[in-house]
């Protein structure tokens, strides 16, 4: 996507003064706000001037859905996003590097995204730490997908439907607090009959993180059109502490050098309902890409 590499264009030639520490010890380069647009009708949003791999967005999509947080589920699985977090209750975060091998090894992730979309704010844990469905877990807390969900079906018109995962009450106990914060559904057209989808996102790696948020919040909109038997509409990024990492900086100016190819198409097979979807439920049809790009990962 050519408005992708036009950030990473723009914080690359922002100036000196845009420098600035932060808690990994890894000095970045950030702006402040910007915003991703994408119309679905013109593809799925899977960059292509480097190689995005769908099934780990998909997993970690399907785990966010069912209310996962158990590291060992997403392994399982084959996403490794969240290898190196784990809920700081149990192993307080650092940079040191002993203490980040034994948040590697701590399976539990606290009360992260999924948690908070279908419990927010419950003060349970779940008793099988997350190996299981949303629906095998105690029942406390406010389910923010189902009520999004039903509104879709019910009252399309509604200018509520917010699924918020900050949570300043339960920060403390989420493996990291959430960096896309808030997302939006909002239905348009004469019948009520397209289905757009804006997020927030405070802090915003801009060549690790968005690739795949990008991603993941377009697969989110088509699983919920098609749950609410609706078009896809607009895909809409509002980034506000966006940032390039001193470690990816030359990195990024080679990938800003290639040029985008055509975007991809997404199909959903034997789809039900959104609740019952699985990452295998995806097929990806003309997803050419420019190869992988190693970046560095700060922690």
């Amino acid at each position: 996507m050519k408005t992708y590499l036009d950030l990473v264009k723009k914080i690359i030639d922002a100036p000196e003064s845009a420098w600035k520490g932060n808690r990994t010890g890894v000095r970045a380069k950030s702006i402040s706000g910007y915003m991703l647009e994408h119309d679905m009708s013109t593809g799925f949003p899977l960059l292509t001037t480097k190689q995005v791999p769908l099934k780990m967005i998909a997993v970690e999509l399907e785990g966010f859905i069912k209310g996962i947080t158990n590291k060992k589920w997403f392994q399982e699985r084959g996403c490794h996003i969240w290898d190196e977090w784990c809920n700081p209750e149990k192993v307080p975060y650092s940079t040191d590097k002993y203490v980040q091998d034994e948040m590697k090894a701590e399976m539990d992730l606290g009360k992260i995204y999924g948690f908070q979309w279908r419990k927010f704010n419950g003060t349970n844990g779940d008793e099988n730490h997350g190996l299981h469905s949303y629906e095998a877990c105690a029942r406390q807390g406010y389910d923010q997908l189902k009520v999004i969900v039903d509104r879709l079906h019910n009252n399309p018109s509604d200018r509520r439907m917010i699924c918020t995962a900050w949570n300043p009450e339960q920060l403390d106990e989420m493996a990291l607090p959430p960096c896309h914060l808030l997302w939006q559904v909002v239905v348009t057209g004469e019948n009520y009959d397209t289905l757009n989808l804006n997020w927030y996102q405070r802090s915003c790696d801009t060549m690790l993180g968005i690739p795949f948020n990008l991603a993941s919040y377009a697969l989110l909109l088509v699983l919920l059109a098609k749950d609410a038997g609706m078009k896809q509409g607009k895909l809409c990024g509002m980034l506000g502490d966006v940032h390039i990492y001193e470690n990816q900086f030359e990195t990024a100016k080679t990938q800003i050098k290639r040029q985008p190819l055509t975007l991809p198409e997404i199909e959903i097979p034997d789809f039900t309902n959104i609740y019952d979807w699985t990452y295998k439920q995806r097929k990806l049809i003309n997803y050419k890409n420019l190869g992988k790009i190693e970046y560095n990962l700060s922690v």
